[in-house]
């Protein structure tokens, strides 16, 4: 996941810059350096939230990145060695499935 240049403090409060309504999204966007598009998309997915919930949701965010990461290494792992068994005429250990895709 890339990382942001903007730190969640920053973030929350170009969000609740935008929110006040005393200048238009677009002056608020140039005043920080943010498109436009990048104000709404935060927007989308940061609404409502405090800068310990964004902090949070990024935590999560890259954990559940690396986890992925991981699944997938330990599936590519555990297909190896099933093509290593049927190569070797061996047998599934217990418990094993062969996956059919």
């Amino acid at each position: 996941m890339k990382k942001s240049r903007f730190s969640e403090e920053q973030i929350v409060r170009i969000l609740q810059d935008g929110a006040r309504g005393d200048r238009t999204v677009e002056a608020v966007c140039r005043e920080h350096g943010v498109s436009a598009n990048t104000y709404y998309i935060w927007k989308r997915k940061f609404a409502g939230m405090e800068t310990d919930d964004v902090k949070k949701l990024r935590e999560l965010e890259r954990e559940n990145s690396q986890l992925k990461r991981l699944l997938a290494e330990k599936e590519m792992e555990n297909d190896a060695m099933r093509a290593l068994f049927r190569k070797n005429g061996l047998a599934l250990p217990n418990g094993a499935r062969e996956r059919s895709f």
